[in-house]
């Protein structure tokens, strides 16, 4: 009988599948972000901006805009397997045009507010975490508010350290907010 854990994103505990892999959710399908689902990424998007405590943005960019930062092939999607609704999505910019990080990228995921609690932040952290070890990135980092524990629970179960802590980094809302740095090392690409 598998383990069962907590994912770390404060969602319901899931079995944890052979080798250490995240499952996918039951009914949930993941698969390649495609231009057809910019409306939904962008209302999931602007839902966790919502929040208050995903990022300093307070608005969702535009398609056009996200379409531009994100790399192409790295961007995923969570959907529900009956009915084809995007769910959450994941996705990652460069961390510089320079050819050293070329094997540095820095992610975002997202997941709508209705379907927290379900493994779905987990299991698109690890398609991004296998794609780009196909592609040979060494380092995947994140910024996360320290008040946000449950994104922080996640990002160490699927293998990121804290780097640091960025403090007063920036006004969000009125008042200094705190960045915590996070990174995933890859085991196989950068490596000596």
């Amino acid at each position: 009988m598998p383990e069962i854990s907590e994912n770390g994103s404060g969602e319901q505990p899931v079995a944890t599948p052979p080798a250490g892999r995240v499952p996918v959710p039951p009914g949930v399908t993941i698969r390649p972000m495609r231009g057809d689902d910019a409306g939904a990424v962008l209302a999931i998007y602007q839902a966790g901006l919502d929040g208050g405590e995903a990022s300093f943005e307070t608005e969702a960019p535009t398609w056009d805009a996200f379409d531009r930062a994100k790399l192409p092939e790295h961007r995923h999607v969570a959907t529900d397997t009956a009915t084809g609704q995007v769910l959450g999505w994941i996705a990652v910019t460069a961390v510089s045009g320079r050819c050293v990080y070329a094997g540095v990228v820095e992610h975002s995921v997202y997941v709508h507010p209705d379907h927290h609690g379900r493994g779905i932040a987990a299991a698109l952290l690890q398609a991004l975490i296998d794609s780009t070890e196909a592609a040979g990135i060494w380092t995947i980092q994140s910024g996360v508010f320290p008040e946000n524990a449950a994104s922080l629970r996640l990002h160490a179960r699927a293998g990121f350290r804290t780097v640091g802590v960025r403090e007063r980094l920036g006004r969000h809302h009125g008042r200094w907010r705190d960045v915590v740095l996070l990174e995933r090392r890859s085991t196989t690409a950068g490596t000596p």
